[in-house]
């Protein structure tokens, strides 16, 4: 049986390299792609791997198979469908690979085919509050910033910081805390008048900027847990259940969210030793980094280290967490599950792609 359009567009060989594999899940939509060694069905390859990889400190041009998972779960084509839906469903199961009795993949079943759109893959809940930073000028936004202030800046029919919310609030999050003082009327206005919603909205005002961590320190007595902490201006297109299970797993103190960030140089480059003699040159390279995306998971004990009514940014402090030997790491996503609204060229890249990953209406 041939495979169908949807299972041969996520087909991918099994020398691509990590970066590769992001860039090419981008470019689908995908969290998950079918690997192949030629004709030979190799495994499945989850956005989860590529990210465990990344935190065990691999190479980016590491391959592929390297980092798959040997233990991945597949039927069989004699299987009965049901048993196969039952087996999907059990396990929470993104995509079943169906093998016939030679071991050649025959067919792929996916989970948004199978179950309706009401039923979830994970229901696991959030119960932690989030902290918004929506007190910023956004001055590189101006003039749009002059008359509305940047979290109520539009992307679709909504403004980001509704967006934000959202994202939270559809995993169970209930309780948010802004903190705010630009404009900040005409945000308590928005909220106010949304139609009724089962979540909090507090509202915490500087009455001079304190930065991204000094703000925190406004909320020592609301608080009372681990917390996420995110800007105003930025959505991430992951599921925040593994960003806090890599946090838990990992005994973090904070979290940081890092996006891929590809640059192309189109130049040749050239390395250079003592006296100016050449050691080598690389003709028009790609360099990739992982870049602070904004969002961030900290423990309420690092509240302690922020000194009341004194300006810190989240930077300061994490350094300050290190310096004490307190564990920071960082959980990685791709390029492209990063959106960012902070200047007007980010802002027109988020209005075209953001409708293919959250709900703009």
């Amino acid at each position: 049986m041939s495979l169908s359009e949807k299972a041969q567009r996520i087909s991918v060989a099994h020398d691509l390299t990590l970066v590769q594999a992001m860039r090419r899940m981008d470019e689908l939509d995908r969290k998950l792609l079918l690997v192949f060694e030629g004709e030979r069905f190799r495994g499945l390859l989850s956005i989860g791997d590529i990210q465990r990889a990344i935190i065990r400190n691999l190479p980016l041009d590491t391959k592929v198979l390297d980092v798959m998972r040997s233990n991945m779960r597949m039927a069989k084509d004699s299987d009965a469908r049901e048993a196969v839906r039952q087996l999907m469903l059990d396990f929470r199961t993104e995509c079943m690979p169906v093998l016939d009795a030679s071991g050649v993949l025959s067919d792929v079943l996916f989970w948004e085919d199978e179950f309706p759109v009401t039923l979830t893959r994970d229901e696991r809940t959030l119960d932690l509050p989030v902290v918004i930073m929506a007190g910023g000028l956004g001055s590189r936004l101006k003039p749009l910033t002059n008359i509305i202030p940047k979290p109520l800046v539009p992307i679709g029919e909504k403004p980001i910081i509704q967006l934000i919310v959202e994202g939270f609030h559809k995993l169970g999050v209930k309780e948010f805390h802004l903190t705010v003082n630009y404009k900040h009327e005409m945000i308590r206005y928005f909220f106010d008048h949304l139609p009724a919603h089962d979540y909090s909205v507090n509202y915490v005002l500087e009455d001079k900027p304190m930065g991204t961590a000094g703000s925190l320190q406004l909320l020592r007595n609301e608080l009372k847990g681990r917390f996420f902490v995110s800007n105003c201006d930025i959505l991430i297109d992951q599921d925040y259940r593994t960003i806090h299970d890599y946090h838990v797993e990992n005994r973090n103190d904070i979290t940081l969210v890092g996006s891929l960030k590809h640059y192309h140089i189109p130049y040749g480059t050239l390395e250079t030793g003592a006296g100016g003699e050449l050691l080598g040159m690389r003709e028009k390279p790609d360099l990739t980094f992982i870049i602070n995306s904004g969002l961030y998971l900290l423990e309420r004990a690092v509240l302690d280290e922020i000194p009341e009514g004194e300006h810190m940014d989240i930077t300061t402090l994490i350094e300050k967490v290190r310096g004490k030997g307190g564990r920071v790491g960082v959980f990685p996503v791709s390029e492209r599950s990063w959106f960012d609204i902070g200047e007007w060229s980010e802002y027109q890249t988020t209005l075209k792609e953001a409708g293919r990953r959250f709900d703009l209406s």
